[in-house]
């Protein structure tokens, strides 16, 4: 089997699953961030009174922290609420972070388990050999009351990757690349694995780029192959696990189908509006205009991409009518780059420097953009409209493109 059958005739009590095979999985950990207050609500219309594991459960706020409107206030004070009465203890409030880079941190991503969360970039935690996928609200209800969700076992499509990263280029590079290849629905629920050298020399850090990406060209699950990198961090920040067992796919797995690429000649890439997979080389972007810059997000605000950041605009100054906005993806990264000076790098360049959470990734605040206004961004989308003004242009690319193109005032080659 392959590594999402393994899983999911785990989580199904079944010795062995086939694609196409309907499953009941039990579920390991369900998160949910603001949007708990819509699960809320359908739950509250089930009629059970409690649910049904409240150690299961792991709920934070990072879409709109602080709360921007009194709607907003008043979502997170319900779900306050609810945690108190259900005793859930596993509740972050506002000082974690974003929910993608929170759950690994706090524990709570590990391999072999089941791991669903109401929000689409869940694919994430498939870094860690995780079968974890974003759910809807509704279906989340339900979980919260039987702790079981059913799946159609997904096919799975292989992307082996070889050959070594040129100065610049970085993991947001080929999975750009990538879904510049196949496609919005080139995986469309389809189960995704990434392995060869390219993906086992990453850090743990830039595989969660690849499998956060992934949703984008329609993934339902993302891995990356278990190994003793992954091993070791899980092991750090959860309970120990097994190390002898078999997080992988087995050898003779069935395959839909094995893609190869190569990173040896590729160049920084990034997607132009308004599609995450109308994907070019910067060398055919360069030129381009901007007003703002974002560095951040769920896919790209962790530490080495602060340091990638730090490093371009150490004595440097951002351009003139450009607006650099830096956005670590946690507390606990804020807290580390802080220690190692990169806060203050950025701030004498002229960027600010905000509270973790995804405000401007989808266009709630922290710097909307207005009409005609053109952001380079390290996020994950580039939806027509996704970041405020439906007349407004946002470009996705690597920390490296993003910072030089901030002093530039424009996208700039490397």
């Amino acid at each position: 089997m392959t590594l999402a059958e393994k899983i999911l005739a785990r989580a199904s009590g079944k010795k062995e699953v086939t694609p196409g095979e309907i499953v009941m999985a039990k579920v390991d950990v369900a998160m949910s961030h603001e949007n708990a207050d819509v699960v809320l609500r359908a739950f509250r219309q089930i009629g059970v009174p409690k649910v049904w594991n409240p150690d299961k459960i792991v709920l934070l706020f990072d879409h709109r922290v602080p709360a921007e409107c009194e709607k907003t206030a008043e979502t997170h004070k319900r779900i306050r609420e609810f945690v108190k009465e259900q005793g859930i203890k596993h509740f972050y409030d506002m000082q974690a972070g974003i929910c993608h880079q929170v759950l690994p941190e706090k524990g709570h991503t590990r391999p072999g388990e089941v791991l669903v969360g109401t929000d689409s970039h869940t694919t994430t935690h498939g870094a860690f050999g995780t079968f974890s996928t974003g759910i809807g609200a509704t279906e989340m209800a339900g979980v919260w009351t039987t702790g079981e969700i059913w799946f159609k076992v997904p096919t799975t499509i292989k992307i082996e990757v070889h050959g070594k990263f040129k100065p610049g280029v970085s993991a947001k590079d080929i999975i750009l690349h990538i879904i510049g290849k196949l496609g919005a629905d080139g995986a469309d629920y389809k189960s995704v694995e990434f392995s060869g050298p390219t993906i086992k020399d990453m850090s743990i850090a830039s595989r969660m780029v690849l499998s956060n990406l992934s949703m984008e060209m329609g993934a339902k699950v993302a891995f990356v192959e278990v190994d003793e990198k992954t091993i070791e961090y899980v092991n750090r920040k959860s309970k120990e696990i097994s190390s002898t067992f078999n997080y992988t796919s087995n050898p003779n797995a069935n395959y839909e189908k094995v893609l190869e690429f190569d990173v040896t000649s590729l160049e920084p890439q990034v997607a132009c509006p308004h599609s995450v997979d109308n994907v070019k080389p910067v060398s055919e972007v360069k030129g381009v205009k901007i007003n703002q810059a974002l560095l951040g997000s769920c896919t790209n605000g962790r530490l080495e991409d602060l340091e990638v950041a730090a490093k371009i605009l150490n004595g440097k100054k951002i351009a003139k009518g450009v607006r650099m906005l830096v956005i670590p993806a946690s507390w606990e990264i804020y807290l580390k780059a802080m220690q190692n000076g990169y806060l203050e790098t950025f701030i004498k360049a002229g960027a600010l420097v905000l509270n973790p959470g995804c405000g401007p990734c989808l266009g709630a605040h922290q710097g909307i953009l207005g009409a005609g206004e053109v952001c380079v961004s390290t996020t994950n989308r580039n939806f027509q409209g996704r970041m405020g003004s439906s007349e407004s242009f946002v470009y996705l690319a690597s920390p490296a493109v993003v910072s030089t193109s901030a002093i530039t005032g424009e996208i700039t080659e490397l």
